[in-house]
């Protein structure tokens, strides 16, 4: 299966060192260059008589014209996130909205509002706003503005600005009736190619997240097992005077042994599963936004059926397929870039990520290898030290 080679593949020009690499491509033009910087931190607990709820403050830095000032500081919970993503995609159907954190967690993986399920949440939160801020056109959204230095009840009252009921319900009409009408008639090759790619993707990363959970879950039940080996053999050492530092040196190198176990988990929770969950999600947001741009192809292609079957009003429609081809193709040349850069960030975040997971493979298992090699050693020697002695008249 070539459909994903591109991620399969390293050039021999790439950095060894995973952060080079990040930094090469996200700073290629100068870290400089940027001008505005967003800080996701201090988490919140309020709780009121109808619920409870967490706040995050978002500290926002920028060199930029049209804001105000140079700092902001604003406290926003999840549910201004959800209105900011909805506001990107109502503006901006057809470029990719980086994704947002699911608002409820599996059960049995983390209790909600558990001090490890509110980090998780505002490292995602995070890279959230930062992937907004880094995008050439999301990052001077109005909303997304707002958003940064509105306070709170300014923000609540520009939220009551929104789209009529009626209007909401007529987009949900058209896009209802665009999905029952099936598939568009003139798409272009590239965008089924698309569309053939993202089914390809969805499954691999799909496959790859369960993967990692099972890996992760499969480690720490090895690592909780071997916690308990450590004090076994400091207990028997107490009960074997000839044996006994040997079994003591035992013990400590089962600990040593459980410390880099640890680590080697801490960096699967910390880098691997939360980029392959990202991806699964941006799968799921990318098949949506070829769903819009078929929806607005769609449109197109029903005025042209209309003016086929009109004798009269020809006038009218025309020009109402004037607009409906421009709109589809500022769609679709939004919608190439943007797949351009995706692709590029995907293939990067990839690369960087999966080199830092088999980097952080081959110091667990060289400190665990040279923690054993020198107990052996030790006891090869002592065993020498005994026969010289037993040989001596």
């Amino acid at each position: 299966d070539t459909s994903l080679a591109e991620v399969n593949s390293f050039s021999s020009s790439m950095p060894i060192s995973p952060s080079s690499m990040i930094n090469q491509y996200k700073f290629e033009d100068g870290p400089e260059l940027r001008d505005l910087f967003i800080t996701v931190d201090d988490p919140e607990s309020h709780i009121t008589a109808i619920e409870t709820f967490i706040t995050y403050r978002v500290a926002t830095k920028t060199s930029r014209g049209e804001f105000d000032s140079s700092e902001y500081e604003v406290r926003r919970r999840y549910q201004d996130f959800l209105w900011l993503k909805s506001k990107l995609e109502e503006a901006h159907p057809t470029l990719i909205i980086p994704p947002l954190p699911e608002k409820f967690i599996m059960k049995g993986m983390v209790e909600r509002f558990s001090d490890e399920f509110i980090e998780t949440r505002r490292k995602a939160l995070h890279k959230f706003l930062n992937r907004i801020a880094d995008h050439p056109t999301l990052t001077f959204n109005e909303d997304f503005k707002i958003f940064l230095t509105a306070q709170a009840w300014e923000l609540s009252s520009h939220k009551k600005q929104g789209p009529s009921l009626l209007t909401r319900m007529g987009q949900t009409v058209r896009a209802v009736t665009s999905s029952v009408r099936g598939a568009v008639k003139n798409r272009p090759g590239m965008f089924t190619e698309m569309n053939d790619y993202m089914e390809t993707f969805s499954q691999k990363i799909n496959l790859l997240d369960k993967i990692a959970h099972r890996i992760y879950k499969e480690e720490r039940d090895y690592f909780n097992e071997m916690k308990e080996y450590g004090p076994i053999h400091t207990l028997w050492s107490a009960s074997e005077e000839d044996i006994a530092d040997s079994l003591k040196g035992i013990a400590n190198c089962i600990d040593r042994c459980c410390k880099a176990t640890e680590k080697r988990m801490a960096g699967l929770s910390e880098n691997l599963l939360p980029i392959l969950h990202e991806y699964v999600l941006y799968s799921d947001i990318l098949m949506g936004v070829l769903k819009r741009r078929d929806q607005i192809q769609g449109e197109l292609d029903s005025k042209i059926d209309a003016l086929a079957n009109k004798k009269t009003e020809k006038d009218l429609f025309s020009e109402e397929i004037g607009k409906l081809e421009d709109k589809v193709e500022r769609a679709n040349n939004a919608l190439k870039v943007d797949w351009d850069r995706w692709k590029q960030n995907m293939q990067c975040d990839m690369r960087s990520t999966f080199i830092n997971v088999a980097e952080n493979n081959l110091r667990f298992y060289e400190e665990c290898l040279a923690t054993w090699e020198s107990f052996l050693a030790s006891q090869t020697v002592d065993l020498h030290v005994e026969e010289d002695s037993e040989d001596r008249p």
